[in-house]
């Protein structure tokens, strides 16, 4: 695949942008969160964590064609979490593998406004017109409410119990 940088994506009321270095600080402060880690593993995140996690979603594009953005709130410029599409290689049953997996984290002062919904939005808008792949994704903590309504607005019609590090997890599929 042909090296791609994440491009740049605006809606009314936010911007996802490739991220940059001086985002560091902005995602180790909602990756220590514990409210916001809580579906994430249930750890707060060194910040040495948060910085590879931000270093990752990048490298995701020269990989795959597609990443992670940084979401920034366009009235103020704060980078307020991330959203995209990955490929972790998970060994899950059923397997995703070489499917893209959408994700998204918001900062815990961003929650509750729509702005996971509104970036998705965009996000799968962006992934449907450059790259049409005919299946898309979501691993979500079944007590994750807020995802799973984000999940299901954003058109994951199939849900499903999956297996990850033994444990279930929740499957959501989004089929063109």
């Amino acid at each position: 695949m042909a090296l791609r940088a994440a491009p740049l994506l605006e809606t009314a009321r936010l911007t996802l942008r490739p991220f940059e270095a001086g985002d560091v600080d902005a995602q180790a402060a909602m990756m220590a969160d514990p409210h916001v880690v809580r579906h994430l593993g249930g750890h707060p995140f060194e910040r040495e964590e948060a910085w590879r996690k931000l270093v990752a979603g990048n490298g995701m594009w020269a990989l795959f064609g597609y990443g992670y953005w940084a979401v920034v709130r366009r009235e103020d410029r704060a980078m307020i979490g991330q959203i995209g599409f990955a490929d972790f290689k998970r060994a899950m049953i059923p397997a995703i593998e070489g499917l893209p997996e959408m994700g998204w984290v918001l900062a815990a002062e961003a929650g509750g406004r729509g702005f996971a919904s509104e970036a998705a939005s965009a996000a799968l808008a962006w992934i449907d017109d450059a790259l049409d792949p005919p299946e898309i994704v979501a691993v979500i903590d079944s007590a994750n409410q807020a995802s799973i309504r984000v999940a299901e607005k954003a058109g994951f019609a199939e849900r499903e119990t999956a297996r990850y590090k033994n444990e279930p997890i929740l499957l959501f599929r989004r089929k063109r």
